[in-house]
């Protein structure tokens, strides 16, 4: 364990070594005050070069500080910042001298030399050096335009700027070679980077140069630009193919026709963009359909563009032909759902076909396989029993060669006589009564007077039971073998008595004429009082005129009293 007087000199020298420090920097700090007192002022060094301008990659450069002072160290600023040190500076062991191999155009600048003493600094006013560089390869720059591969395109009758760019020092001259031109336009463009041209038309398409010079490092360069001149976009049409177009063809290809080239063209369904499909496949100038379908009808248009126009054709409709479908026979306002009709005898029945077509489907009626006429609507203006049988509706379309058939049964029903069967007998009776009264008379007056009866004229001759001619009708068209009631009355000669004569009745129904109408017309069909029209012609309308108001066109079928309609579009 250490003493108590060995810790007593410890600490009593500690004061002692602190006061002989202090003692001592104080010295030092006296003689250093007392160097710099004593010490004369830097003088400004100045700096020479070997040349003041020189060529990038071709020459070097020689920089030297000269200064009186000695004991100094020499330091280099370039541009203000400390010269960073690398492959192609080299500085002598004093420092004085700065050399740059192979200049390039980033050594370009101010110099400057720093002497450093012990407390003071001096620079040199700064010394420039001009690197001379260039032309870089030339950039030709088209505003507005734009780029579309090798080329640039500009709009027909815009205005429009050249511009060259290129780096050089010092800067360089502008020689601009037009489109067809052999010689550079100088005396307009010399040394003008850019070039204007207003209005451009497709006089100004071509390949456009420029003559890039440097006096200074004696370089040139030529800079190229190909411009297409865009003409303001046309409107554009769709071509169909030279065939009538029908449905389920294979294939089916529209092109959109223009004049201009290098365009784009996109197709329109309506107003909708048309995108490909496994039906419609739109690619660039053609819109191909596969399978055309009844209802691809369009409309269609195709639109051609440029990034500064765009024309867009007329809408197109396709007409496809199609059909027939499925025959239907109507009967007013409702389709039959039944293949047979029954309808009442002397009513009228107008029957009508339909199918589906286009171009609308051509209309032959057959009745019990016989050709009976030809349109939209099979007419019957009073039914009779012949009218009974099958009727078919056969529709045809001339462009798609395609026919259709249906069949209808037309039953006729007919009304009970309205008088009981003794009304019917005592009216017989009464018949034969009359006629035996008028026999009997006829004997007694040809007994009485048979010289008066021999010189009666031909005008004067007595009707006999005779068949009706052709002017009275003919009733058999009526039914099959069927008598039709017919008035004959025979005009009273002088001196005898009028004799009427009566064709038998049988069926007594047929002496009525039901009102025109259909089974579902809703006419009534109570019976009418005998029609001696009726009677004595044939139910046969003369229509064979066109009915201007209805715009029908009316086939007659004579033999049984049967026309067809036909519309005509108004």
């Amino acid at each position: 364990m250490e003493s108590a007087d060995l810790r007593g000199h410890r600490w009593a020298g500690i004061p002692l070594s602190a006061s002989l420090l202090t003692v001592w920097s104080l010295a030092a700090a006296a003689q250093i005050s007392r160097d710099a007192i004593n010490q004369k002022p830097l003088a400004k060094p100045t700096i020479s070069v070997s040349q003041g301008r020189v060529i990038e990659h071709r020459e070097n450069v020689t920089f030297y500080c000269d200064t009186p002072d000695v004991n100094i160290t020499i330091h280099w600023v370039s541009n203000h910042q400390p010269l960073p040190s690398h492959e192609r500076i080299q500085l002598s062991t004093d420092g004085k001298t700065l050399t740059i191999f192979t200049v390039q155009r980033v050594d370009a600048g101010t110099y400057q030399c720093e002497a450093w003493g012990v407390l003071q600094v001096k620079s040199s006013d700064p010394t420039y050096l001009i690197v001379y560089y260039g032309p870089d390869p030339v950039t030709i720059k088209l505003e507005p335009g734009i780029p579309n591969g090798d080329t640039v395109e500009v709009m027909e009758g815009s205005n429009v700027t050249f511009l060259a760019e290129t780096e050089s020092c010092p800067q360089a001259s502008y020689s601009w070679f037009f489109p067809n031109d052999s010689k550079p336009i100088t005396s307009l463009f010399l040394n003008m980077s850019n070039v204007t041209i207003h209005a451009v038309s497709k006089e100004h398409e071509g390949t456009y140069k420029c003559l890039v010079s440097n006096t200074a490092t004696q370089l040139s360069l030529l800079g190229a630009l190909k411009v297409r001149v865009l003409e303001r976009l046309t409107k554009p049409y769709i071509m169909l193919p030279n065939w009538t177009l029908v449905e389920d063809t294979s294939l089916v290809v529209l092109t959109c026709q223009t004049t201009h080239e290098g365009v784009g063209v996109q197709w329109f369904l309506g107003d909708q963009l048309l995108l490909p499909s496994e039906h419609l496949v739109p690619d660039n100038r053609t819109l191909v359909i596969h399978g055309l379908r009844r209802n691809d009808t369009g409309p269609y248009a195709c639109e051609v563009w440029n990034w500064g126009s765009r024309a867009r054709s007329e809408a197109l409709k396709l007409n496809i032909s199609y059909g027939p479908d499925r025959v239907y026979f109507t009967r007013g306002s409702e389709t039959l759902a039944d293949n047979t009709i029954r309808a009442e005898l002397n009513s009228r029945m107008i029957l009508q076909c339909w199918a589906e077509s286009q171009p609308d489907a051509e209309f032959n009626w057959t009745y019990d396989n016989t050709s009976v006429c030809k349109g939209e609507q099979l007419v019957i203006e009073a039914l009779t029993w012949k009218h009974q049988g099958n009727y078919s509706c056969t529709a045809s379309n001339s462009v798609t060669l395609l026919t259709c058939s249906a069949s209808v049964m037309v039953s006729i029903t007919g009304h009970q006589s309205s008088l009981s069967v003794g009304a019917i007998a005592g009216i017989t009776v009464g018949i034969l009564a009359v006629i035996a009264l008028a026999i009997g008379l006829g004997c007694f007056l040809h007994t009485g007077n048979a010289k008066g009866l021999s010189r009666r004229t031909t005008e004067d001759t007595v009707y006999e039971n005779t068949t009706p001619t052709s002017e009275e009708g003919h009733p058999e068209e009526f039914g099959h073998n069927w008598p039709m009631p017919v008035y004959a009355n025979v005009p009273a000669t002088q001196g005898q008595i009028p004799i009427k004569k009566m064709l038998p009745v049988d069926p007594p129904e047929q002496l009525y004429e039901e009102s025109p109408s259909t089974i579902h017309g809703g006419y009534s069909r109570g019976p009418r009082k005998p029609s001696s029209k009726l009677a004595l012609h044939p139910l046969v309308p003369t229509l064979q005129k066109e009915n201007a108001e209805s715009n029908y066109e009316v086939l007659v079928n004579p033999e049984l009293s049967v026309y067809c309609q036909i519309n005509r579009p108004t």
